[in-house]
C-alpha cells in the first residue's frame, strides 16, 4: 500500500519549510514536499526544544513511519503538500475554486484520492457532474 505514497518532490527542501502551514482542507493535491511526525514532549517524546512540539521531516513516507513507531510520543505522519489550485469548501456544502499557492498538511490516508489533473476541478464543478461531486476528488467518477 505505501506504493501509493510519492516521494518529495525536490528532497533537497525537505525540512525547509515553515512549521506553520494550513491543516487538511482543499480537496486535491499537487505535489508532496515532505513527511513530517510530529512529537509531543507532554505525551513522552524526548524534550528537544523547551517542552516545545517539534517535528522531523522526511523525503519518503516509509521512513517517516519507521520513525514514528519507535519513538514515544511521536504522532502519525502528516504530508505537508503543496495545492497550486483547491476546492475551498466555504461552509458545508458550499465550494469555491481557489487559484492559489498554499502549502497544507494532510493526514496520509488521504492519499487514497488521486493527484489533481487538469480535469479534476472543472469536472467537479460542471453542471453534469455526478450527485456526489466528491467522487470525482476521490477518484471514483469522473
Amino acid at each position: 500500500m505505501l506504493a501509493v505514497f510519492p516521494e518529495a518532490l525536490d528532497p533537497d527542501l525537505v525540512g525547509s519549510y515553515p512549521a506553520s502551514v494550513k491543516a487538511g482542507g482543499g480537496l486535491v493535491w499537487d505535489a508532496v514536499l515532505e513527511y513530517r511526525v510530529w512529537c509531543y514532549p507532554r505525551e513522552g517524546a524526548p524534550d528537544e526544544f523547551q517542552g516545545s512540539d517539534y517535528f522531523y521531516s522526511f523525503a519518503c513516507c516509509r521512513e517517516a513511519l519507521d520513525f514514528a513507531a519507535q519513538v514515544a510520543g511521536a504522532q502519525a505522519p502528516l504530508v505537508l503538500v503543496l495545492q497550486e489550485e483547491f476546492i475551498d469548501e466555504a461552509e458545508p456544502g458550499t465550494y469555491v475554486h481557489r487559484r492559489e499557492r498554499r502549502m497544507t498538511e494532510w493526514p496520509i490516508a488521504f492519499f487514497s484520492r488521486p493527484r489533481r489533473t487538469a480535469d479534476t476541478i472543472p469536472n467537479f464543478f460542471a453542471s453534469d457532474a455526478p450527485a456526489s461531486r466528491l467522487d470525482i476528488v476521490r477518484g471514483l467518477a469522473v
